[in-house]
């Protein structure tokens, strides 16, 4: 096992529902130090596992393992913490209780604080659904936070973000496979298509005009949607797909008993000095809300990524441009002094 797993016991979640033995699996980089004040939690974006960020951590980036000590830990549902294709009768498969983002940033503190004693992060960040968390530790633990990086995420999920997720999961539902609330076999032909919608929300207009799929090492746009995109989804579980669908179309750091539903009051108690870039191009997490949620904020800059990758140019492991343009704002932010707690 890579990893390593933080036993958090029953978990009562939102729903009221209980995750029972519930298990948070997470991985570490570098070494803490002896004032505990060099933590980094980096969290994991949509399907995704430790395993698929990892490449951000390294000797001369910005979270260097050499200078701070950076915990990735696994979003609830995505296969390695507790997720619906590990649970166990009766909770498992259309059954498991499902996680806020909020429910898994409340086991994220109880890690750090059991598991290590950290009680303050150097930064909080995170790409897609990994931002929607770290916006939500911003929000749900002001004075835990020093930084925020939010990169091609949001506070809440947006109308349209939401409208989006509702064709996605419409695509991967449509199998034949799945009846009543349950998949009865693999989902190969939703899978697929689901992996064809979202390649057409994922990526901007401009890079399949200029043909920037080519960068990937594809020979044509067919070889790009089967091998890049299908290719993708076909390594996912499909109840967990939809364990995170349902996560992110629930996200709102207001959604809960600190704020009762008042954004713009859980957007200004963020204190954190924060970071939000948003793609120009990213067709769901947009600029404009990502402005709109600076506008509340006490402490926070906006710094638009000039890409043409669309929602990807905040995962820029074909892009170097892109990947040079968020290590500065990282860098600079890490260099910076904190934010007021």
């Amino acid at each position: 096992m890579d990893h390593h797993v933080f036993e958090a016991g029953n978990v009562v979640l939102q729903s009221g529902l209980t995750c029972r033995n519930a298990q948070l699996a997470y991985q570490t980089y570098g070494r803490l130090n002896a004032e505990r004040s060099n933590a980094v939690l980096m969290m994991t974006p949509f399907s995704a596992q430790h395993t698929d960020i990892a490449w951000q951590v390294g000797p001369g980036r910005a979270l260097d393992p050499a200078r701070y000590f950076i915990i990735t830990p696994d979003q609830f549902g995505n296969g390695l913490s507790s997720s619906p294709s590990n649970a166990v009768m009766p909770a498992n498969h259309a059954r498991w209780p499902r996680f806020t983002v909020t429910d898994n940033v409340r086991v994220q503190r109880r890690m750090l604080q059991e598991s290590f004693g950290i009680e303050r992060l150097a930064l909080a960040c995170g790409w897609s659904m990994g931002g929607m968390q770290a916006y939500h530790w911003a929000a749900l633990y002001p004075h835990s936070v020093e930084r925020l990086a939010v990169i091609c995420g949001a506070a809440k999920v947006a109308p349209h973000n939401y409208v989006f997720l509702e064709g996605v999961k419409a695509a991967l539902t449509a199998d034949a496979h799945y009846q009543d609330g349950y998949f009865t076999g693999f989902p190969e032909r939703g899978l697929r298509a689901m992996g064809r919608v979202y390649a057409g929300w994922a990526m901007s207009q401009t890079f399949y005009r200029n043909e920037l799929w080519r960068n990937t090492g594809c020979s044509s746009l067919e070889d790009y949607l089967v091998t890049y995109w299908e290719g993708l989804f076909l390594k996912r579980d499909p109840d967990n797909l939809l364990a995170h669908i349902w996560t992110w179309q629930n996200a709102d750091i207001s959604a809960n008993d600190l704020y009762n539903g008042n954004f713009g009051a859980a957007l200004g108690a963020i204190t954190a000095r924060a970071l939000i870039m948003p793609s120009a191009t990213d067709l769901y997490f947009q600029v404009e809300d990502n402005r709109l949620e600076v506008a509340q904020m006490r402490n926070a800059t906006l710094r638009v990524i000039p890409s043409d990758w669309g929602h990807r140019a905040g995962m820029p492991v074909q892009h170097p441009e892109d990947d040079r343009f968020i290590e500065a704002g990282l860098r600079e932010l890490l260099d910076a002094p904190a934010g007021v707690a």
